[in-house]
């Protein structure tokens, strides 16, 4: 349905701004979108999806604020909420190594089996192969 609606706005959007039947047209558009817009069924419609997404935010917002206390009661429960230091936890993942030469200095062999891309790149490659290179 939103979907449809958002195909036939901007259907609109493109004949009024590619018509080329000149200003009275144009204002006529406009007037026919103004009155349509101006609906008693339009404007309710309007008015209770506006209430709809002000309730999924105030939704949201408390749905957030739950998670940042636990977040708080969790850390305070780990790190401990009275002793004063500050402790560093480094449980981030580490980063993958720079492509380049293997470590030692060697440069690293390719796979002779892999298949190479035929000339005219990946597109003629996952043409040929039904693959993208690299998977």
């Amino acid at each position: 349905m939103v979907s449809k609606l958002s195909f036939l706005a901007g259907m609109g959007a493109g004949y009024v701004l590619g018509a080329r039947a000149g200003r009275e047209r144009y204002d006529q558009i406009a007037s026919k979108a103004r009155d349509i817009w101006q609906a008693p069924a339009v404007q309710k419609k309007a008015a209770q999806a506006q209430d709809v997404v002000k309730e999924k935010a105030e939704k949201a917002e408390q749905a957030v604020k739950d998670k940042a206390e636990q977040a708080q009661e969790t850390v305070k429960a780990k790190v401990g909420s009275d002793s004063g230091a500050r402790h560093v936890v480094d449980d981030a993942p580490k980063p993958a190594p720079p492509p380049g030469p293997a470590p030692g200095g060697t440069a690293a062999v390719p796979d002779p089996a892999a298949p190479t891309p035929p000339r005219g790149g990946a597109r003629a490659f996952q043409r040929a192969t039904g693959e993208w290179p690299g998977d």
